[in-house]
C-alpha cells in the first residue's frame, strides 16, 4: 500500500507515523534573490536522535555513547511507537511566523547575536514510549515522552533549539540490554580523523549527565530564559571544534496573558514553547514488506507530492503551482488507522539526502575557555585553561571546588528555608509546614556543628528530633579533614543536590528528604532549600533523644555521592521509660565536577565520616529543633587514629584561625583570612591590606586589568590597553572599527588586540600592503585566501554544513615573510594554538586565547636581502661574567659588572641564521656554550676562546628545549618535547641514553645539581604541569611540585644556597624552592611572559617573550632592578652565564667511576649504565 503526502518546501509540515519506511526530502532555502536547492542526508531516529551517518545497529550505540558517527541526541533512549500512538512529525520551515519565534529564543539565549535565521529544519518526537512498556500491559492512558529538536540556519552559524515541555516527560531511562539506562542529550562528533592519532573518538558535548534528576531538571531549568528551552550554537569551521551553550540561566517573571501554544498541553502557570502550527496533523500508514528507499531529485517547484510505491525505486512526483495569493498550509490525506503492532527489530529512520559534493563537517565542539566564564569562579580561586575546557582552582589559603571557595580555617554558617508535609505515627493527617528557616553554624577547625530550625509544631519537633542528619550534612560539607582525605566542600562546593530516604524500624515508616545546595550568597552564607516528606514514628511531646555515635561509608564517583549507614537512638519518655530503635539512612548527593580537575581523581574512592558528640533537642519554649555534632572524614580502615590536635580537634586555637599540624604533635595556630592575632586569639583585621597583591581584589582577571594599590586597604581598577569598562569588568576594544590597518588589509579582532593581514592579492605587513605582482604566494598565503574565499561565499544552508563561528571564519595568520605565525589563534571559539613551519598544530598545545601561548617560530627569519651573511663562528669575549641569551638565529652575550647589566657592551657571540636556537647551558670547565636548535634539529657547542661550530648530536631529534651540564662528571642532559624524552650522554654526544620516556608531555627546562647528583626539570603540560626531580641515573623520580603551577618554562638551580627556582608564564611568578625540605617562597609575580631562567649570586635573570628583554631580579628583595632590550626587537628564548670559576662541587663520577661507559651519578653514589646502542661488552650495576 502507498502513502501519500503533499510536502511543501518552505512552510507545509511533513507527517507520518514511522513504521519501516524510509523517506528522502528535499530542502529548499532562498539565498537573496534566487532559489537554491540542496540535498541534506538527515536520517531521523525514533530513538530520540537526529544524524548524518547511517545509525549502526541500535546494540552498537544505546548505552554506549560517545558512537562512533555524527548524532544530534534530543533525548537518546531505546524508544518505541508500534502502540499506534507514539509519532515522529519533521518539516522545513521558512515561515516569517516560525523564524520569529526561533530568532526570539536565539536572541533570548544569545543577546549579543542579532542574526536572523533563514530557515529551520523542525523535528517533533510525540508520545514515544520505552521500549518494552506496551508488552508489559500498561495501561493504554499511560503517557510517553514528547520533545522537539529546531535546527536554525544563519548566514554564518547553525543554532539547535531542544524543547522540553514541562508535562512532556514521563519515563526518564529505557531498558538496554537488561539494564537500565538513563536516556541522555547531547552532540556526539563520531570518528575523527586527526593528523597526528589517525582515527579516534570525537568529542561528546553531553548536556545531560548520568542520573535521572539531570532528565527531570530538563523541563525544568534551560539556558535561555525559558523552562524547558536549550539552545546551542553548533556552528563552526572546518577545522575547530565548538559548541556554545546559551548564558541565559535565569527564568524571569512570565506574563500569564500569553496565549496558549496548541499541539502540546500547556499548564496554567506557564505557557509551553513548540514550534507545531494549529493546522498540525497526522497521518499513519500501514507498513509495506522491504520498503525501497525513495530519491526525490532536486526541482524549482516549492512544493511536491511524493507517492512511495514498494514495487519501483523511482517515486512518483508531479510540480504543485504555488499559490499566488500567499503561502498555506495543505493538510496531507488522512490515512486510516492501524491496531497496535510489535515494534520493528530496528529503529526506524528517515533519510534527508544530502548533495555528495558538499564537504561536511557539521558538529564541532567550543570547549568553553577561562576568557568566557572567568566569571564564574570565586574571587578567591584562578581559572586555568584545559586542552578539553578550563576549570576553577582556589588559591592557596582557600579551598571548595574553584566555583565556590572559602578561607582555610573560617567558620561557615548555612541558611536555609524547610518545608514540607509529614506524617505522624498513625495519623491519618498530615503536619504541613512552608519556608521555615534553618540556621547552621560549623567551626571548621574542629568539625562542630550546630543545626537549629524554628517555628516547627509540637506535634511534629519530638519525632524530629532522631533526624540529626536532616542538617548534618553541613557537617559532612566541612568535616574535620584527616591527612589525605577531603570533605564534602573541599570536593563539590557549595551548588549539589542531597535526596536521602530513611526507613524507620520497627514501625517501618518511611521519610524521603530533598535538598537544594545554592551556593555560597553574598553574606558568604550557603545557602539550602530542604524538603521533607513521609511519615515519622511518633514521639511524645517531653521526650529527649539520645543518638549513639555512628560511622557513615561515603563512596565517591564522577558527579554522584552515595552513602548509607544504620543508627541508634534512645528515647527517654517524660516518665522516664526508655526504648531503643533505629533508622536505615540511604542518601545520594548530585553535582557537578570539572572533568577536567586532576585533584578530583585523586580523591580516595571511599571515605568514612565518623559523628559523635550528637546532641538534639526539641526547645517547646521556642518551638526550636536543634543538633550538634562533631565530624571527621578519614579512611574507611580501623588504622590507629591520628593523635596530632589539629586532626582530633582538640587544638585550642581560635574559632577564626586555621590548625597546621607539625611533626609529632605539634602544631601552630594561625588565624584566617581577615583576622589577625597569634592563633590561639583572633580579631578582624583591621590593618591595611594590599588586595592587589593578596589577590582579593574585585578588579576583572589580569589579562584584562590592572589593580593598582592606593594605600590603606584602598585599591583602584584599570582596564590594559585594548579593552574598556570600569576596570571591574572590561570589555575587548574592536580596534578594527577603528581604520588602523590599510585599506588593503584585512583586519580581525583579537582579545586585547588586533591583526591586520593584506588581502589576496596583496603583500606586507597588514598596515602596508602592495600589490603581489608576479610574487608567488607561500602555502601560508594560500591558505589564508582559501579561508577569506570561503568566508565570503558561505551563505545560508552551507554554515550548518561547513559551519563557522558567528564573528568570521578561522583565518590563519602569516608573518610579513608569508610563514606561518608560530601561534595561531580562533577568536570566534576562545582558542589559540602552536603550529609548525607547515602550519600543523603541535600536540596538547590548544589554550583559551586570554592564556599565555608558548609556540617557538619554527621557521627560520631569511636573512636581509643587503649586506653580507654573518659567519657562523663565535667571536672571542672579555674575560669576566656574562649573560648569554638566545635570540632566534643567534647568541647574544652581555658582559655583568658585579649584578649590573653593562648594556652598552651587550655583541652577538653567534650567528646561525639558518637556525632556531631555544636553550643555551654552559661548560665552565671547557670554557665551551652549548645550544639546541629546533631546525636542524640538533645540540650544537662552540668556544668561547672563538672557533667554529661543533656539531654534538645531529640524529634521533625532534624539539630539543632544553638542555643541561654536570660540568663534574661531564655530562650532557636534554629534554624533547616531541619525542616526550629525557637523555643522557657524554659531552661529546657518544654513549647516549633515554633516562625517562613515559609520564612526559610537554618536557623543556632541565637543570643538574652535580653535588648531589640531582637532575630537575618541569613539564608545562596544561591540564598537569608539574617540576619533577630524579637522580641522574633515572633511580628515585619523584613530583616536587604540581600545585599552584601553570606553565613553568623556566628553570636554575642555585648551587650556594641549595634553591631550585622556575619562572612560570601561567601564574605570573618566579618562584624558589629548597628540595631537600620543600620550602617554597615566591619572589615576584605579575610578570609578563617568561621563558627562560638563571641564578647567579643574588639574582635572577629571566627572558620576557612580551618585554622582548632580559630581566633582573633581586632574589631578597623581590624587586625587579634592570632589564635590557636588544637592539634587534624579537622573543628572547634560553639564558644562562659565564662564571669565571666553576662551582666547588664533587660527585663520585669525576674520573667516570671506573665505568666502561656511562658512569650516572646518585644521591650517596653512582650507577654504571650502558648506552642503548652499545658496542661491545657493556655491564650495568650500582657502586
Amino acid at each position: 500500500m502507498s502513502l501519500h503526502v503533499v510536502i511543501s518546501a518552505y512552510q507545509l509540515p511533513l507527517y507520518m507515523c514511522f513504521t519501516e519506511l524510509i523517506l528522502l526530502v528535499v530542502l529548499v532555502k532562498s539565498d537573496v534573490d534566487k532559489l537554491i536547492h540542496i540535498h541534506f542526508l538527515f536520517q531521523i531516529n525514533t530513538n530520540g536522535f537526529v544524524s548524518l551517518d547511517k545509525p549502526p545497529a541500535e546494540q552498537d550505540y544505546l548505552g554506549k555513547m560517545p558512537a562512533g558517527f555524527q548524532m544530534m541526541a534530543a533525548l537518546l533512549g531505546d524508544l518505541d511507537n508500534s502502540d499506534g500512538r507514539g509519532k515522529v512529525f519533521f518539516r522545513q520551515d521558512s515561515s516569517p511566523a516560525v523564524l520569529s519565534r526561533v530568532s526570539q529564543r536565539i536572541r533570548q539565549a544569545f543577546p549579543r547575536d542579532d542574526e536572523e535565521p533563514s530557515n529551520a529544519l523542525i523535528v517533533t518526537w510525540e508520545n514515544m514510549a520505552a521500549k518494552g512498556s506496551t508488552e508489559r500491559g500498561d495501561r493504554l492512558d499511560t503517557k510517553g515522552n514528547t520533545f522537539q529538536l529546531v535546527v536554525a540556519f544563519m548566514k554564518s552559524s547553525s543554532v539547535a533549539i531542544l524543547l522540553y515541555p514541562r508535562d512532556g516527560i514521563h519515563f526518564f531511562s529505557t531498558t538496554v540490554g537488561g539494564d537500565s539506562k538513563v536516556l541522555e542529550a547531547g552532540f556526539n562528533e563520531g570518528l575523527v580523523t586527526s593528523w597526528w592519532w589517525g582515527t579516534k573518538q570525537g568529542t561528546y558535548y553531553q548536556t545531560t549527565t548520568d542520573e535521572e534528576i539531570s532528565i527531570r531538571t530538563l523541563t525544568e531549568k534551560t539556558n535561555s530564559g525559558r523552562r524547558g528551552v536549550w539552545v546551542y550554537e553548533i556552528g563552526a569551521s572546518p577545522i575547530f571544534l565548538g559548541i556554545t551553550s546559551g548564558i541565559l540561566s535565569t527564568v524571569p517573571e512570565e506574563s500569564t496573558t500569553k496565549p496558549p501554544i496548541t499541539m502540546l498541553p500547556r499548564l496554567p502557570d506557564e505557557p509551553q514553547e513548540v514550534f507545531m502550527t494549529p493546522e498540525t496533523q497526522t497521518t499513519e500508514a500501514i507498513p509495506e514488506e522491504d520498503q525501497e528507499l525513495l530519491t526525490v531529485p532536486p526541482s524549482s517547484s516549492e512544493t511536491h507530492t511524493v507517492t512511495p510505491e514498494p514495487e519501483t525505486d523511482e517515486p512518483e512526483f508531479s510540480p504543485v503551482e504555488p499559490d499566488p495569493a500567499g503561502p498555506r498550509y495543505t493538510s496531507p490525506e488522512q490515512v486510516r488507522p492501524i491496531p497496535p503492532h510489535p515494534r520493528p527489530q530496528h529503529p526506524q529512520i528517515v533519510v534527508v539526502d544530502e548533495d555528495e559534493d558538499l564537504d561536511i563537517n557539521v558538529f564541532a565542539y567550543n570547549l568553553e575557555t577561562c576568557a568566557h566564564n572567568r566569571h564564574k569562579c570565586s574571587q578567591f580561586a584562578d581559572c586555568r585553561d584545559y586542552s578539553n575546557g578550563y576549570c576553577c582552582h582556589c588559591r592557596p589559603g582557600f579551598y571548595g571546588n574553584g566555583k565556590d571557595c572559602v578561607a582555610e580555617g573560617k567558620p561557615q554558617r548555612m541558611n536555609g528555608k524547610v518545608s514540607g508535609r509529614v506524617f505522624i505515627g498513625n495519623s491519618p493527617l498530615p503536619v504541613e509546614f512552608s519556608n521555615n528557616d534553618l540556621h547552621s553554624y560549623v567551626v571548621a577547625n574542629d568539625g562542630r556543628a550546630y543545626v537549629a530550625i524554628s517555628n516547627i509544631p509540637h506535634s511534629l519537633g519530638p519525632s524530629l528530633q532522631p533526624l540529626s542528619s536532616l542538617g548534618g550534612v553541613i557537617g559532612w560539607a566541612f568535616a574535620l579533614e584527616q591527612p589525605g582525605f577531603h570533605n564534602g566542600f573541599s570536593l563539590v562546593g557549595g551548588v549539589f543536590s542531597r535526596q536521602a530516604d530513611v526507613v524507620f524500624y520497627p514501625g517501618n515508616e518511611r521519610l524521603s528528604i530533598r535538598q537544594q545546595f545554592k551556593g555560597i550568597d553574598e553574606h558568604d552564607h550557603l545557602v539550602v532549600s530542604t524538603e521533607l516528606e513521609g511519615r515519622l514514628p511518633a514521639i511524645p511531646l517531653g521526650s529527649s533523644v539520645q543518638i549513639n555515635p555512628y560511622k557513615e561509608i561515603y563512596q565517591y564517583d564522577q558527579n554522584l555521592i552515595t552513602s548509607s549507614s544504620n543508627r541508634d537512638y534512645t528515647i527517654t519518655s517524660p516518665t522516664g521509660d526508655l526504648q531503643t530503635q533505629s533508622y536505615q539512612w540511604r542518601q545520594t548527593i548530585s553535582f557537578q565536577s570539572c572533568p577536567q580537575d586532576d585533584a578530583s581523581r585523586t580523591v580516595p574512592p571511599t571515605q568514612q565520616l565518623s559523628v559523635d558528640q550528637i546532641f538534639v533537642m526539641f526547645d517547646t519554649d521556642n518551638r526550636l529543633i536543634r543538633y550538634a555534632m562533631s565530624n571527621k572524614i578519614g579512611s574507611v580502615h580501623s588504622d590507629v587514629p591520628e593523635q596530632n590536635p589539629c586532626f582530633t580537634g582538640r587544638h585550642g586555637c581560635d574559632i577564626n584561625a586555621v590548625c597546621r599540624p607539625g611533626e609529632g604533635l605539634q602544631f601552630s595556630c594561625e588565624c584566617t583570612a581577615g583576622f589577625a592575632g597569634d592563633g590561639r586569639y583572633c580579631q578582624e583585621d583591621s590593618r591595611p591590606v594590599d588586595h592587589c597583591q593578596r589577590g582579593t581584589h574585585t578588579c576583572d582577571v589580569s589579562e584584562r586589568a590592572l589593580c593598582r594599590y592606593t594605600g590603606g586597604s584602598s585599591f583602584d581598577c584599570s582596564c590594559l590597553p585594548g579593552f574598556e569598562g570600569d576596570g571591574r569588568t572590561c570589555r575587548d576594544v574592536d580596534e578594527c572599527h577603528q581604520d588602523r590597518c590599510h585599506r588593503d588589509a584585512i583586519c580581525t579582532n583579537t582579545q586585547g588586540s588586533y591583526t591586520c593581514q593584506c588581502r589576496p592579492g596583496f603583500h606586507g605587513d597588514g598596515f602596508q600592503c602592495s600589490p603581489t605582482g608576479n610574487h608567488e604566494k607561500t602555502p601560508c598565503e594560500r591558505e589564508r585566501e582559501h579561508a577569506q574565499t570561503a568566508s565570503s561565499s558561505s551563505t545560508g544552508f552551507f554554515s550548518f554544513f561547513r559551519p563557522r563561528p558567528a564573528v568570521s571564519q578561522y583565518v590563519p595568520q602569516c608573518d610579513e615573510h608569508g610563514a606561518y605565525e608560530p601561534t595561531q589563534c580562533h577568536t570566534s571559539i576562545g582558542q589559540c594554538w602552536c603550529v609548525d613551519a607547515n602550519g600543523q598544530e603541535i600536540p596538547n598545545t590548544r589554550t583559551g586565547s586570554s592564556a599565555t601561548t608558548l609556540c617557538i617560530n619554527q621557521v627560520v627569519t631569511p636573512p636581509p636581502l643587503i649586506g653580507p651573511t654573518p659567519r657562523p663562528d663565535v667571536r672571542p669575549i672579555a674575560g669576566g661574567t656574562h649573560l648569554l641569551f638566545a635570540q632566534s638565529g643567534r647568541i647574544e652575550h652581555i658582559p655583568l659588572d658585579g649584578y649590573d647589566m653593562k648594556k652598552d657592551e651587550s655583541k652577538p657571540l653567534l650567528h646561525v641564521p639558518d637556525r632556531v636556537v631555544i636553550a643555551v647551558a654552559y661548560d665552565c670547565v671547557d670554557k665551551m656554550v652549548y645550544w639546541t636548535d629546533i631546525t636542524g634539529p640538533a645540540i650544537s657547542k662552540a668556544s668561547l676562546d672563538g672557533g667554529d661550530v661543533v656539531p654534538v648530536i645531529t640524529t634521533d631529534l625532534q624539539s630539543p628545549e632544553g638542555i643541561a651540564i654536570d660540568h663534574v662528571a661531564r655530562l650532557l642532559f636534554w629534554t624533547d618535547s616531541m619525542r616526550d624524552t629525557i637523555e643522557v650522554s657524554k659531552l661529546d654526544g657518544s654513549q647516549r641514553r633515554v633516562l625517562f620516556d613515559n609520564d612526559l608531555v610537554n618536557p623543556r627546562p632541565i637543570v643538574t645539581n652535580p653535588a648531589y647528583g640531582r637532575l630537575y626539570w618541569a613539564d608545562w603540560n596544561r591540564d598537569g604541569p608539574k617540576i619533577e626531580m630524579s637522580n641522574m641515573d633515572g633511580t628515585e623520580r619523584v613530583v616536587l611540585v604540581k600545585d599552584d603551577l601553570g606553565l613553568p618554562n623556566g628553570l636554575t638551580f642555585d648551587p650556594d644556597n641549595q634553591q631550585l627556582c622556575w619562572a612560570d608564564a601561567g601564574t605570573r611568578k618566579v618562584e624558589c624552592m629548597d628540595p631537600h625540605r620543600r620550602i617554597r617562597i615566591k619572589i615576584a609575580e605579575g610578570i609578563q611572559y617568561p621563558f627562560g631562567l638563571v641564578s647567579f649570586g643574588k639574582n635572577l635573570y629571566y627572558t620576557d617573550w612580551r618585554r622582548e628583554a632580559v630581566i633582573s631580579v633581586d632574589r631578597y628583595t623581590q624587586k625587579e632592578t634592570d632589564q635590557f632590550q636588544p637592539q634587534k626587537r624579537s622573543r628572547l628564548y634560553g639564558i644562562a652565564t659565564t662564571p669565571t670559576q666553576c662551582p666547588q662541587a664533587y660527585n663520585y663520577c669525576s674520573n667516570n667511576g671506573g665505568c666502561s661507559h656511562l658512569c650516572l651519578p646518585r644521591l650517596g653514589g653512582f650507577t654504571c649504565r650502558c648506552p642503548d646502542n652499545v658496542d661491545g661488552r657493556c655491564v650495568d650495576g650500582n657502586l
